[in-house]
């Protein structure tokens, strides 16, 4: 093995160890089913915020970012803009009253609200769609880490951290991995910063000014293509800002928080976590304008964190600051495949496992599920290659926005809501959305605005979501279940009030 690979490698192996170390040290606090699923509602706000970005940093944000940057221009900072406001609008409309309904899961929100069955199998197929899709690019970008770090082929990647999730989460659940994801937080904000400024240093000294690129298209305002671009740039903005409330593995640590006023203090942390996070990808891209033409014009600027600082700083250091880029990579892809691995696992386990293994609700039926849960995905993942770390994450976001959002926010704030409202609703929207995500994963990309209403669905998949489930439910209002003023009264009564 190449020496200059060595610090990739312990650094792989050593958050693979750290992680499995603290997951076996959190099963000491699993032992109940509600463990399991959601920490028996027990975590604070600043654990669960730090867990929460552990989660939902995923490879899309430690790698995707700057590699967007670095070839789009600041046009692409919408990615980490909408990624973060995406929780104050979670703050707003949904992060207490979601808390409130006692739900574990999606699916059981949306069968206490609406008293169906058809309607939690509806939302229990899209939790399980929306995990996978998101589950993909992960273990891509493993795929990619480890090939630029150790040189290890692409299919390694995501087998060894298929590997690592499956033992954290069918070991501990929610409870164990929300120590395992604070953690990694903390890890990838370090394996981040420290090596930003470095570089920066680096770059100072150099007294290099600016892009050594040729177009210096970096600062173009928004939307440069017209009226296609516009589309493009608010398409996306709707996506990121109303998607984050559908993704499951969100929404899901939501559900442990002991009250609403902790669900709502645990986004404000949260949105202070993640904004300084995101101060930092924007330096590997501005870098990358200075040092990594080599990387655009080879076509991998997915790989720019992790190769900058070796053609930065040659040397001992460059391969030290590789290796420390690489462990947080690494954890990326954990913690947000854990978190993934969960919530879809807790979705199986109530609707599909417990039939298969006879445990109602158990610890045997969750094990199985989370095999399930990552097993097929990281089939998938080593079938089709080269989807696109950013892409497919932001199709991800477009189906949330289009099914679980306008769900979410009706059935929280507007009694009139029925189940086939919500079932018409969440049809055209997750046929519109998820139609369109899997003609552009399957490489399907005509020009002009063909293309640009299949790559970014949202600005037409939302709205169609919401006038079909508006719609249908004023036409069936009869069927508006009865209980759903005290429903709705339980959301919103804060549980101070409720305890006086």
């Amino acid at each position: 093995m190449d020496t200059a690979a060595v610090p990739g490698l312990v650094a792989v192996v050593l958050v693979s160890l750290v992680t499995l170390a603290i997951g076996t040290w959190g099963l000491r606090f699993s032992r109940t089913t509600s463990d399991f699923f959601v920490a028996s509602r027990t975590v604070r706000p600043r654990l669960n915020a730090s867990a929460i970005g552990g989660e939902y940093l995923s490879a899309a944000s430690f790698l995707g970012i700057a590699g967007l940057l670095l070839i789009g221009g600041a046009e692409m900072l919408w990615y980490p803009v909408g990624w973060t406001a995406g929780y104050l609008v979670l703050l707003v409309l949904v992060a207490a009253p979601l808390r409130r309904s006692g739900a574990y899961t999606l699916p059981d929100f949306a069968e206490a609200r609406l008293g169906s069955r058809t309607v939690r199998a509806a939302c229990s197929l899209l939790v399980v769609g929306v995990g996978w899709l998101y589950l993909l690019p992960q273990f891509e970008g493993a795929g990619i880490t480890l090939n630029a770090a150790i040189g290890a082929p692409e299919w390694v990647g995501p087998v060894v951290v298929g590997g690592v999730v499956l033992a954290n989460v069918t070991s501990g659940g929610m409870r164990s991995i929300t120590f395992v994801q604070a953690f990694q937080y903390w890890l990838k904000l370090t394996a981040l910063l420290i090596p930003a400024a470095v570089l920066l240093a680096v770059w100072w000294g150099d007294g290099r000014p600016g892009s050594s690129m040729a177009d210096g298209d970096w600062s173009v305002p928004v939307a440069s293509g017209g009226g296609l671009g516009l589309y493009t740039t608010y398409s996306l903005i709707i996506a990121l800002f109303l998607g984050t409330m559908g993704l499951p593995h969100v929404v899901v640590r939501f559900y442990t928080n002991p009250d609403g006023r902790a669900a709502r203090r645990t986004t404000v942390v949260v949105l202070g976590f993640l904004g300084l996070f995101y101060l930092l990808p924007p330096v590997y891209a501005a870098l990358g304008r200075v040092y990594g033409d080599q990387l655009v014009s080879s076509g991998r600027s997915d790989v720019l964190v992790l190769e900058l600082p070796r053609v930065m700083l040659e040397g001992v250091g460059g391969d030290v600051l590789t290796g420390l880029v690489t462990a947080g990579a690494f954890a990326a892809f954990l913690s947000t495949s854990s978190g993934l691995a969960i919530a879809v696992a807790g979705v199986l386990t109530q609707d599909v496992t417990t039939r298969m293994v006879g445990d109602r609700g158990g610890v045997t039926a969750f094990r199985v599920a989370a095999v399930v849960a990552v097993v097929i995905p990281l089939v998938l993942a080593l079938l089709v290659r080269n989807v696109g770390v950013a892409q497919s994450v932001g199709l991800a976001f477009a189906v949330a926005a289009s099914t679980f959002c306008p769900l979410l926010v009706l059935g929280i704030w507007w009694r009139g809501l029925t189940d086939v409202g919500a079932l018409a609703g969440l049809a055209a929207g997750g046929l519109g959305a998820g139609g369109a995500a899997v003609a552009t994963l399957g490489g399907y990309a005509p020009g002009g605005w063909a293309g640009a209403l299949l790559g970014q669905p949202a600005a037409w998949s939302v709205p169609l979501a919401v006038v079909v489930m508006v719609g249908v439910s004023l036409a069936t209002a009869t069927r508006a279940p009865a209980h759903a003023r005290r429903f709705l009264v339980r959301l919103h009564t804060p549980e101070s009030l409720e305890a006086g």
